[in-house]
């Protein structure tokens, strides 16, 4: 069981130094991904409208995840936060969330593991 392994429990997160965001003053995060591709450079000199960032919004049980991974926190504390705000909601906390830190990491490369050595 995920719970009882303090190995991945121990694991510790930064956000990326390349990542842009904002976040709302209800602490919902926006991923702000540049399209800077030469293609999409290309377009716009024609006169197409393509936005310079595309714009992910996160809900709030991941806003409240990325803001707690500060390269500090480990997936342990941070499921200990999760389940104080959010109780049985969260459920089945530690498989969700490293499913979710995994996805940030792996897939978009928005954070990286500080665990690493």
């Amino acid at each position: 069981m995920l719970n009882n392994n303090d190995e991945v429990l121990n694991i510790i997160f930064k956000v990326s130094d390349e990542l842009e965001y904002e976040v709302d003053k209800n602490g919902i995060v926006t991923m702000l991904e540049k399209q800077d591709h030469k293609i999409q450079r290309f377009f716009r000199k024609l006169g197409f409208r393509i936005p310079e960032y595309k714009r992910i919004t996160m809900d709030e049980y991941g806003s409240c995840v990325f803001l707690q991974i500060d390269g500090s926190k480990t997936i342990g504390d941070i499921g200990k936060s999760l389940e104080e705000t959010y109780g049985n909601k969260v459920e089945p906390l530690y498989e969700r969330l490293l499913l979710f830190v995994s996805h940030l990491e792996q897939q978009f490369h928005y954070i990286e593991n500080t665990s690493r050595g």
